[in-house]
């Protein structure tokens, strides 16, 4: 959804209505994962996608007619033999796609939410009550709610379900009870993660390139003049030119955050580790081979670290592809990364 936004603020502030494609529901193999999202306008605009192309023709044609009547859709998509190249899913599996007019509104309230800076859970009315569809109501991780106005009884409900959600970490779809609401589906969107990197080495040009395709921000860390600059890294959030626990000072860690340690150098990489390891990142991860990382541990240790909170430590960093190059070792280890921030965002 995250991704949506730009494009759609856009089409609504030239005065364009937007339809949006939700999938709602999953069975078996899908090419999307619950919460992906299309957006649409009457004059041919489209963003995102809902099946990788399987189905899209379809939920364009659907969502034509939303944009027409302000109505709201449901449509189920499967297998379906004959059809199963022209409108179905050739993959095997099934989903739900959820179709609505998103207004500006609705948009305000989603920039809200991601602005916040938390997660949150998006809870949407899909069936039930025709006057409530696509209604939509917002909880914050801190308790706060956005959006849709429902009577008291009901949105204590919902806010109820969706903390469950929040802390579940995982979206899901449920019904209301709750005055006979209907069903919801509810949206636990997590925080954009952030790439932290502690040097800006030779690995860290290609690493920084290809966070940032994979949808993370990126920080970079180096007190060194000639590594930590922004002709260097053009593009990243942030570059510090200072040593670790000064510039760890201005930045905010959280569930959604890696840090990783590319010097090599003692000085620079072991005060970052021991503020990586009491912080609540997801991904902690340090250049150099087994035989460097061994000397590191022995020598945190020996200032005091925890041996617990050292095995936290991925190293040496990165999945072994066997690669050597800058370009190669980059690739492994974001692809560790995404990996376990996929196994802790489900």
């Amino acid at each position: 959804m995250r991704e949506l936004l730009e494009q759609i603020e856009i089409w609504i502030n030239n005065g364009q209505s937007v339809a949006l494609a939700t999938v709602i529901k999953t069975w078996g193999s899908s090419p999307r994962p619950v919460g992906a999202g299309m957006a649409l306008t009457a004059e041919g605009g489209m963003a995102g996608s809902i099946s990788g192309g399987c189905v899209e023709g379809a939920v364009i044609d659907a969502s034509l007619e939303v944009l027409k009547s302000g109505k709201t859709a449901r449509l189920h998509f499967g297998v379906a033999d004959s059809e199963a190249w022209e409108i179905g899913l050739a993959c095997g599996g099934e989903i739900e796609v959820f179709i609505r007019v998103f207004d500006r509104s609705q948009l305000e309230v989603w920039k809200s939410a991601f602005q916040t800076d938390q997660i949150f859970c998006s809870a949407l009315l899909v069936s039930g009550p025709e006057k409530l569809l696509g209604k939509e109501l917002i909880l914050v991780e801190d308790g706060n709610t956005l959006g849709a106005d429902f009577p008291i009884e009901q949105k204590q409900s919902i806010v109820e379900a969706a903390r469950d959600v929040i802390a579940k970490g995982k979206s899901s779809s449920l019904t209301i009870e709750a005055d006979n609401l209907g069903e919801l589906f509810f949206n636990r969107v997590q925080m954009k993660p952030t790439l932290i990197i502690v040097g800006g080495v030779h690995i860290a040009v290609p690493l920084v390139n290809l966070a940032e395709i994979v949808g993370f921000e990126v920080i970079v860390i180096d007190p060194r003049r000639l590594f930590g600059t922004e002709e260097r890294f053009p593009g990243v959030k942030q570059v510090l030119s200072e040593w670790p626990e000064k510039a760890f000072q201005k930045i905010q860690i959280n569930q959604s955050t890696a840090i990783v340690m590319l010097t090599h150098d003692p000085k620079i990489d072991d005060p970052a580790l021991k503020i990586a390891l009491t912080s609540p990142a997801f991904y902690i991860g340090a250049l150099g081979s087994k035989k460097t990382h061994k000397k590191r541990v022995d020598r945190l240790i020996a200032e005091g670290v925890e041996s617990e909170k050292l095995n936290l430590v991925h190293a040496p960093i990165g999945l072994n592809l066997g690669g050597r190059l800058p370009e190669e070792i980059a690739l492994a280890v974001i692809a560790e990364i995404v990996k376990v921030w996929n196994s802790a965002e489900n």
